[in-house]
C-alpha cells in the first residue's frame, strides 16, 4: 500500500537527549482523529495527557508501550517525575494501549494496571520489511562461522551486554570456527576494543563503527548467528532479532521478559542466562558444535517473520485496533 504522510516538526522549548519539552504539541493535536503515543516520551506524553483533557471528544488516544523508565541518575530520574506524577491519568485516558509483548507487561512497572484493565490491551509486535533482510542465495558452508553483534556502543546502552559477550567468545579461542563483528558505534566503542585487546581477542573481532542500512543488511546476510546479551528489561524486545532472523540467520539472545517471546527457542535460536557469561559461551558452543542445526534454524526464522512479523500483518492487526 501506498500512504502519503505529512510531517510536522515542532521546535522543543526544552530539550535533553531524546526528551524533549513541546508545548506546541497540544494545539497541534486536536486537527488529529487518532493520537498514537510512543511511550515513554518525557516531556511529549505530557502534552498528549493535558491535549486529552482540554479537547476530551477530539481524538481517539492510542499508546504503545515500548519500555519501563529506570532513570540512571539523579537528573534524570527529576527530569521524569512530571511524567511518573501523570502516567496513570494518561492511561486512564488511552483508547487501547499496545504493545510488542504481553510478557514484557506482565514483569513491568505497569503490570498491575495492565492485569487489572486487559481488555484495553493489545500485543501488536514490530514488523519487518521482508523485501529488505532476505537471506543470501547460495550461500557456502564455511567452516568458519560468523557471529554478529549490532547495537548502540555507548553508556545509554550499557544494557546490551556487549562485554558479557565479549568476555564468553574470550572462551573460545582454542578453535578456529568462528570469527565476530561488532556493528555498532558510541562513546563506549574505544572501551570496547580495549577489553577485547585485554582477552586476547582482538584478532577474531571486527568492529564496523561506520555502517549505512545497506551495508547493514549485507551484513546480515553473510553472517550465520546474531547474538543479543542484553542483562536486563531496558532490552524490551530487540529489532535486530527480526532483522537477523528474516535475514536467515539464527539467534542467541538473553532470557528477559519480551525479548525471550520473540522467537521459539530450539527452533529459531537459543535462549542465555542473562550476565552469565559461562552460560552464553555454552549457546555459542552449540551452535558452532551443530552447524546444519543453526542453519535449519535460520531457515525457520525467515518463515516466522513471514508468518508472524511480515509488515503488512502487522498493519491489518493495527487498523484493526483502531477500528474497534
Amino acid at each position: 500500500n501506498n500512504f502519503n504522510f505529512e510531517l510536522r516538526y515542532l521546535r522543543p522549548w526544552l530539550k535533553y537527549g531524546n526528551g524533549a519539552f513541546v508545548p506546541g504539541l497540544i494545539k497541534q493535536l486536536k486537527d488529529f482523529q487518532i493520537v498514537h503515543l510512543h511511550y515513554p516520551f518525557f516531556g511529549g506524553a505530557e502534552m498528549v495527557w493535558l491535549a486529552k483533557l482540554i479537547f476530551p471528544n477530539k481524538f481517539k488516544l492510542f499508546i504503545h508501550y515500548h519500555m519501563d523508565v529506570i532513570p540512571s541518575s539523579i537528573f534524570s530520574a527529576a527530569l521524569s517525575l512530571p511524567d511518573k506524577l501523570i502516567k496513570k491519568l494518561l492511561f486512564n485516558q488511552a483508547d487501547a494501549i499496545t504493545t510488542a509483548s504481553f510478557d514484557y507487561l506482565k514483569n513491568s512497572q505497569i503490570r498491575r494496571f495492565f492485569l487489572f484493565k486487559q481488555d484495553r490491551f493489545y500485543e501488536l509486535p514490530f514488523g519487518i520489511d521482508l523485501n529488505l533482510f532476505y537471506p543470501q542465495k547460495n550461500k557456502s558452508n564455511n567452516k568458519c562461522q560468523k557471529l554478529l553483534f549490532v547495537g548502540g556502543l555507548d553508556k545509554a546502552h550499557y544494557f546490551k551486554g556487549l562485554d558479557i559477550l565479549l568476555q564468553s567468545v574470550a572462551g573460545l579461542t582454542s578453535r578456529d570456527d568462528w570469527e565476530f563483528s561488532i556493528v555498532g558505534q558510541g562513546d563506549l566503542l574505544d572501551f570496547y576494543k580495549k577489553l577485547a585487546e585485554k582477552l586476547k581477542i582482538k584478532n577474531k573481532i571486527i568492529f564496523l563503527s561506520e555502517v549505512n542500512d545497506h551495508e547493514l543488511q549485507q551484513i546480515y546476510r553473510q553472517s550465520d548467528i546474531l547474538i543479543l546479551p542484553s542483562i536486563n528489561k531496558n532490552e524490551a524486545f530487540g529489532m535486530v532479532l527480526l532483522e537477523a532472523m528474516a535475514s536467515g540467520l539464527a539467534v542467541i539472545a538473553s532470557d528477559v521478559p519480551g525479548v525471550r517471546t520473540v522467537f521459539k527457542p530450539g527452533v529459531h535460536g537459543e535462549l542465555a542466562q542473562p550476565g552469565d557469561v559461562q552460560d552464553l559461551k555454552n549457546k555459542i558452543v552449540k551452535m558452532l558444535d551443530n552447524p546444519k542445526k543453526t542453519k535449519t534454524m535460520g531457515i525457520a526464522g525467515r518463515s516466522y517473520c513471514k508468518e508472524k512479523y511480515n509488515w503488512d500483518v502487522i498493519i491489518e492487526k493495527l487498523i484493526n485496533i483502531y477500528n474497534k
